[in-house]
């Protein structure tokens, strides 16, 4: 189905089902990545469409490459999280019935050497999901001073050893490649267990470069906003920063009385779903609906 290796969408029949689709709804998937989401969503639809979002143009490529069967259910918008009314304003649409959101990184951009995501794989030090932006993993790693440099692995990365890791990195100047890093991170920090010891790192570069949190944040404002009664959020988290956040949200639209929390709990995947799929194994579902 997508490029070359197997694509599983991440929780889909637990998302479908807190999605609760309507044939003639309107849905977002608002993390296109390479359509897995979008598909199945569209499959449940008859006049209804689904709107699929990246902000990752060669994702989007390869999510139209992939639904083309179901082009007539699918709009599809190249956007971040806070360009989404803009996405329906293209569509001529102010609300929608449900919208999907999976934070996770796509298996495309982990996959892609050149996209500088992976420390499994060397490549240049990118991390950019829309490469038309400027900063890069790159930048931050060889001009941020060296105490701002370990704030942000500690801060965004929950790295306890954020500044020996962050002192090896500025003596180690310039670093240009995601092997590099991962070579200059694991010589201070000893690997212990099956975790790269650079994997916290990665992780808070990238969400700096892309400014993940702050999208975030706009994604957990604009929807609600944009929600029909009764309409459907459904969030898939790996991380416990972005987990947080969302549970926040929802449950200070539930004590304002626009909302009811779906996932009394938080939704993880199966046993069965996490041996097919290992990457699942951190996801965490939450969702509500608009009152």
């Amino acid at each position: 189905m997508d490029s070359g290796s197997l694509h599983y969408p991440v929780m889909l029949e637990k998302s479908l089902e807190y999605l609760a689709i309507q044939p003639d709804g309107i849905y977002m998937d608002v993390t296109a990545g390479m359509g897995g989401h979008t598909a199945a969503i569209a499959r449940r639809l008859a006049s209804g469409f689904v709107i699929a979002c990246d902000r990752d143009a060669e994702s989007l490529g390869i999510a139209r490459a992939n639904t083309q069967e179901l082009w007539g259910r699918i709009r599809f918008f190249q956007g971040s999280f806070s360009k989404l009314p803009d996405a329906l304003r293209d569509n001529g649409v102010t609300h929608v019935d449900g919208v999907l959101a999976d934070l996770g990184v796509s298996r495309f951009q982990l996959a892609s050497a050149e996209r500088g995501f992976s420390l499994m794989e060397d490549g240049p030090l990118d991390m950019r999901m829309d490469r038309s932006e400027e900063l890069t993993a790159a930048d931050l790693v060889n001009a941020l001073p060296e105490k701002a440099l370990a704030d942000l692995i500690y801060e965004l990365g929950e790295e306890r050893r954020s500044r020996r890791i962050s002192r090896a990195i500025v003596r180690a100047r310039p670093i240009l490649t995601t092997g590099r890093l991962a070579q200059v991170v694991e010589e201070v920090v000893p690997r212990t267990g099956r975790v790269h010891p650079a994997t916290q790192t990665f992780m808070a570069l990238r969400l700096k470069v892309n400014r993940e949190l702050e999208e975030l944040e706009q994604l957990l404002r604009i929807v609600p906003e944009r929600l029909r009664s009764s309409g459907r959020f459904v969030v898939l988290t790996f991380m416990s920063t972005e987990d947080r956040i969302v549970k926040q949200a929802f449950q200070a639209l539930a004590r304002e009385g626009r909302a009811r929390i779906l996932t009394k709990h938080v939704v993880k995947p199966t046993r069965a779903e996490i041996l097919a799929n290992p990457a699942s194994r951190s996801a965490k579902l939450r969702a509500l609906e608009q009152l």
